[in-house]
């Protein structure tokens, strides 16, 4: 699947204030997403959608993504159990990131270290720098 299977606006009208959906993947054919609990609106965690994963997300009402790093397909959950059901998907006004909404299975986590969020770490800026705090 291409980001050509998707429609694209032809102009900035039609991309921000048009009915169709038309997202604008990047140089490498990806597009942000940002994921949260539909239950709480905790973020769980960001991760990148091409064409083909975003597409099947449609189609399935399952979260799937592009691993960057395995560069491969990943259904979100097909081996911890975690599979994330979408409530609701959102785009941005220039159609270049993603929001989903989903209601994770399993034990509810997202992250592949075990907690529920990836964003686990609050960065503390003071007169010494930056330096990370834990958070759950």
């Amino acid at each position: 699947m291409q980001a050509a299977d998707f429609p694209i606006a032809e102009t900035k009208t039609e991309l921000e204030e048009g009915s169709a959906f038309a997202p604008r993947f990047d140089k490498d054919g990806l597009i942000t997403c940002v994921t949260l609990d539909a239950r709480d609106g905790k973020i769980l965690m960001l991760a990148h959608m091409n064409a083909e994963s975003l597409r099947l997300s449609l189609d399935t009402g399952e979260a799937y993504y592009w691993s960057r790093s395995r560069q491969t397909l990943w259904h979100k959950g097909d081996t911890s159990g975690q599979i994330q059901k979408i409530h609701a998907i959102h785009t941005d006004c220039d159609q270049d990131a993603i929001l989903l909404s989903v209601v994770p299975g399993g034990d509810g986590g997202a992250c592949h270290t075990g907690r529920r969020s990836c964003f686990y770490r609050r960065v503390i800026a003071d007169e010494n720098g930056a330096r990370l705090v834990f958070e759950e």
